[in-house]
């Protein structure tokens, strides 16, 4: 499921008009790469949830120049113990050449969803299956035909944003969240304009029939082990 390579539009095809030609090369790739694609794996998935807070205080050119330093931190703050968490650690996970990546109340907040989502794995199987759930695991596609017409917040991002206050996750209000599922895939908001929008919906496509497959497999595996277990006991 990895992103589609970086490709031009060609001539006679767009880019969603918000990115324009004075925009930053990678911002550029960022939308022709990443934004819209359908993301299942956890640990980017809270990438891109981190990232996603940080739009209140940065903008995406500027989380995107400095995404390698976010990453280490995100890592960090992933893989660590629940004893690791402490202010040491956070502060030693938060700076970027000397500077803070995020402010502290974005720092803690980050520390608390690491913790919250392995809760949500736990409960869900990943808090992929978490995430997807809030729209039947299958890709919103909008089709807004103008910029304007592209939401902030919808009921779904409310709906998200509530159950995730709701189990403790922090500085995930409906605006967050609805850009989170915009860059994750969740939903597709390139304008039907775009070359991307084609692309997109067939990666999804794509992706959808293999998430199928593999449940199948998944079921029938557990079905055989099931019977062996039975064979045994009988």
């Amino acid at each position: 499921m990895s992103p589609l390579p970086l490709v031009d539009p060609g001539p006679g095809k767009k880019r969603c008009s918000w990115i324009t030609a004075n925009s930053e090369p990678v911002y550029v790739a960022f939308h022709n790469e990443e934004w819209g694609v359908p993301v299942h794996d956890d640990r980017k998935l809270f990438e891109l949830l981190t990232l996603s807070q940080a739009l209140a205080e940065l903008t995406w050119p500027v989380i995107l120049s400095k995404r390698e330093e976010f990453r280490v931190m995100i890592d960090g703050f992933y893989d660590a113990s629940l004893c690791e968490f402490t202010d040491k650690k956070m502060n030693q996970l938060s700076k970027s050449n000397g500077s803070t990546l995020l402010s502290e109340q974005k720092m803690r907040a980050v520390i608390t969803n690491a913790k919250q989502i392995r809760k949500v794995a736990d409960e869900f199987g990943s808090f992929s299956n978490y995430c997807w759930s809030f729209v039947n695991h299958r890709p919103v596609t909008n089709g807004f035909r103008y910029p304007h017409q592209v939401p902030s917040k919808t009921p779904k991002s409310e709906a998200m944003s509530k159950d995730l206050m709701r189990r403790g996750f922090r500085c995930v209000g409906p605006t967050t969240i609805y850009s989170f599922m915009q860059v994750a895939g969740i939903v597709n908001d390139h304008l039907p304009c775009c070359f991307r929008f084609d692309q997109v919906c067939c990666q999804a496509k794509a992706d959808e029939k293999d998430l199928r497959a593999e449940r199948r497999l998944s079921s029938s595996s557990s079905e055989y082990f099931r019977d062996q277990d039975t064979e045994v006991c009988n």
